[in-house]
C-alpha cells in the first residue's frame, strides 16, 4: 500500500499547478449558476466533468507500438526491406509468432493496446499510436519509433508476445542499451522498467520469464524500439505465446485488459514521478 502514496501525492501537487496555471479556473463556479435549479442527483451527475481538470495524466503524450500487423504476412517483399536500427541494418517488420491454436501475436498486441488507450484516455493523456488497426502491414520498426518520438511523448510501451520453447513461461521486459540516439533516456528507461515490472507482478497471473533474461529484464541492443528512442522506452513480451499455460492467458480477454490496466498504472505512476526534459 505504501507505494501508492507517493502517486498520489503527485497527483495533488499537479492539480495544484494546473489551478495556478490557468486563470479561468475562479470564473468556473459561475458557469454552474444556471442549473441549480437541477435536483441535487443531477448536480451531482456534473461532478466528474467539473473535475476533469484533474485527471492525472492531463498533459501527458503515450506512445504505444503495438508489435507487428494482422496482414503482415501478405507483403514478405515489404518485410524484408533494410532498414537502420540504429546499430545495423534489419528487416523492415516481422510476421509475430501466434499460440499453437492460431491466435496471432498482432491480434493479441492490438487487442491490448486499443484497451490501454482508452484507459489512457480516461485519465487525461494524449495518445498517439504507431498504428490504427490490425488489418494492415507495417509500419517499419524504425517509423514506428519516429511516430512516438515525433510525438515528444513522455514515455512509451512496445507490446509483444513471445515465440519462445514452449517449457518456458512468462514475462520479460527489453530494455535500451545506451547509444548516440537514446542516450538521454537509459536511465529514465531503466526506471520505467521497473516500474511497470511491479505493477505487471501484481496486476495480473503472468511470473517472470524463465527463460528471457533475469528477474524479468533484458537488456537489447538489437531492436530498432529501443535503439533509436528519445523518450523512456521498453518492450515488453508479455508471455510466451508457445506455451501453453500463457497463451491460455494471453487469448483470455480477463488477462487481456488485466495486463492493460496494469499498463495504464504503471504509465500514470511513472508519468508523475518522472519530469523528462526532452532534447
Amino acid at each position: 500500500m505504501r507505494t501508492k502514496r507517493p502517486a498520489a501525492l503527485g497527483v495533488a501537487v499537479l492539480v495544484a499547478a494546473i489551478g495556478c496555471a490557468s486563470g479561468s479556473t475562479s470564473v468556473r463556479p459561475a458557469v454552474a449558476g444556471p442549473r441549480s435549479q437541477a435536483p441535487p442527483a443531477a448536480v451531482q451527475t456534473d461532478v466528474p466533468g467539473a473535475t476533469s481538470r484533474r485527471k492525472p495524466l492531463a498533459g501527458k503524450t503515450v506512445g504505444i507500438d503495438p508489435g507487428h500487423n494482422g496482414k503482415n504476412y501478405t507483403d514478405p517483399a515489404y518485410l524484408h526491406r533494410q532498414i537502420w536500427n540504429g546499430r545495423e541494418r534489419e528487416d523492415c517488420n516481422t510476421t509475430g509468432t501466434s499460440t499453437n491454436g492460431g491466435y496471432t501475436e498482432p491480434k493479441f498486441t492490438w487487442r491490448v493496446a486499443k484497451r490501454l488507450r482508452a484507459l489512457l484516455k480516461a485519465e487525461g493523456a494524449h495518445v498517439v499510436m504507431t498504428r490504427h488497426n490490425n488489418h494492415g502491414v507495417g509500419p517499419c520498426v524504425n517509423r514506428r519509433a519516429r511516430i512516438i518520438n515525433q510525438a515528444h511523448a513522455d514515455v512509451g510501451i512496445d507490446i509483444h508476445g513471445d515465440g519462445g520453447p514452449s517449457s518456458g513461461r512468462g514475462f520479460a521486459i527489453l530494455l535500451p542499451v545506451r547509444d548516440r540516439y537514446n542516450k538521454h533516456v537509459i536511465h529514465s528507461s531503466d526506471r520505467w522498467g521497473h516500474v511497470l515490472r511491479r505493477k505487471v507482478l501484481n496486476g495480473t497471473a503472468m511470473p517472470t520469464s524463465t527463460y528471457d533474461g533475469s528477474n524479468g529484464f533484458n537488456h537489447r541492443n538489437d531492436l530498432a524500439g529501443l535503439n533509436l528512442t528519445k523518450v523512456p522506452m521498453v518492450l515488453i513480451e508479455c508471455g510466451n505465446m508457445r506455451n501453453a499455460t500463457d497463451a491460455k492467458l494471453m487469448t483470455s480477454k480477463r488477462f487481456q485488459h488485466r495486463l492493460a490496466r496494469a499498463f495504464a498504472k504503471a504509465i500514470t505512476t511513472f508519468a508523475l514521478r518522472h519530469r523528462h526534459h526532452h532534447h
